[in-house]
């Protein structure tokens, strides 16, 4: 009888949270989704808005230009003596000659005004537009991506019910495809498929938990929560056991401090991020990289600045960053925003500071606004 390990446990994990509504690669897809839809209402509005002043900024140029031109031929017909004893005696202060001084000095200035506040808005336009334009694109894309997703996610449970009903027939090739698809490490496809084609005591064992706790009315992700936590405490107590069983044979040695992994975890924990969200091979590139204070500096500055726990998914390198910081205040400076960070993280990866400093200068010197070039052009 092969029991319920806790590798096999996190692998069964991911699995079992891939079979439903709240999947991870699911989630993140309506995070995405949201933010895109969240966007593109705000820059529709923006772009309404901008419209609607330029044509008003337009307008009053042309009137402007029209009325002024209008009343400089009125006043330069008028003769003033004509009407000196009225205004004289009245003691009207009208000079026909000084008013068309003024506006033939005031009045191009004023319309030049107009003219740079127009050009202002119609350049805020484009950018509102662009940034408008991206984020249907990223509806667009996720919608496509998340049906994808969806199909991958039938078949595993097509998978997940031949197993367990013992009529499984297909190949092996079959499971590691799709599990390539959810972006397994080539080791857990292979034990995944394992499972599925020889299912052994501990696939029931796993599946009989989730079903019983699944009737006592919680969600899949409560179930899967516990069932992570039981793994977690099982690990750990029997890395607990182990240290017990040297201690027994050794005689008194210092207290010893977490391993590396324990302290990656625990670390994570604390910030509020749980482990099984990533991928195996992630976890274990962290943990050969793992700098505690490093790590913290860096999930607590993408608190700060709202961009979402989440753009670690899958972009983990980015935790362990000596140069985070500086990148993301570098592309805040130059004028991009939170989101466009956010859609597009692997621009933190693919550049240290001082590459994103040399494109952002070569953009510039080639005549273009490294504001206005999407960061996926990087």
């Amino acid at each position: 009888m092969k029991t319920l390990t806790p590798e096999t446990s996190v692998l069964l994990d991911k699995l079992y949270n891939l079979r439903g509504d709240e999947s991870v690669i699911l989630v993140e897809m309506e995070k995405q989704k949201k933010k895109a839809e969240e966007t593109k209402e705000r820059t529709a509005e923006q772009t309404k808005n901008l419209q609607k002043k330029i044509s008003e900024l337009e307008q009053l140029h042309e009137e402007l230009d029209y009325q002024g031109e209008k009343l400089k031929d009125v006043l330069s017909g008028i003769n003033r003596d004509e009407y000196k004893t009225v205004l004289d005696r009245l003691r009207i202060d009208f000079n026909p000659n000084a008013l068309v001084e003024k506006l033939e000095h005031s009045l191009p200035r004023t319309m030049s005004m107009v003219e740079e506040d127009t050009k202002k808005a119609e350049e805020e336009l484009i950018k509102v537009e662009e940034e408008m334009n991206n984020a249907i694109t990223t509806i667009e894309e996720v919608g496509i991506r998340k049906d994808a997703a969806k199909s991958n996610q039938e078949k595993l449970n097509e998978y997940f019910e031949l197993s367990l009903t013992g009529r499984i027939n297909i190949t092996r090739d079959s499971i590691t495809s799709l599990l390539e698809q959810f972006n397994f490490t080539e080791e857990e496809q292979r034990e995944a498929a394992k499972i599925l084609m020889f299912p052994e005591d501990s696939l029931f064992i796993y599946d009989e938990k989730v079903k019983a706790k699944e009737k006592s009315g919680k969600s899949i992700s409560e179930v899967l929560a516990e069932a992570k936590t039981e793994s977690l405490k099982t690990e750990i107590m029997q890395d607990e056991e182990t240290k017990f069983a040297k201690e027994e044979i050794k005689e008194e040695e210092p207290e010893e401090e977490l391993d590396p992994k324990e302290l990656t975890i625990k670390t994570l924990q604390e910030e509020g991020i749980d482990y099984l969200d990533f991928q195996a091979d992630e976890i274990e590139n962290l943990i050969q990289n793992f700098d505690k204070k490093i790590v913290k500096e860096n999930i607590q500055f993408m608190k700060t600045k709202q961009l979402g726990l989440d753009v670690f998914n899958y972009n983990i390198r980015l935790m362990y960053d000596k140069e985070l910081k500086e990148k993301v205040e570098l592309l805040l400076k130059i004028g991009k925003e939170i989101i466009d960070i956010y859609l597009t993280p692997d621009v933190l990866i693919k550049y240290d500071k001082e590459g994103l400093t040399t494109i952002i200068n070569t953009l510039k010197s080639n005549g273009l606004s490294p504001n206005e070039v999407p960061l996926m052009a990087y």
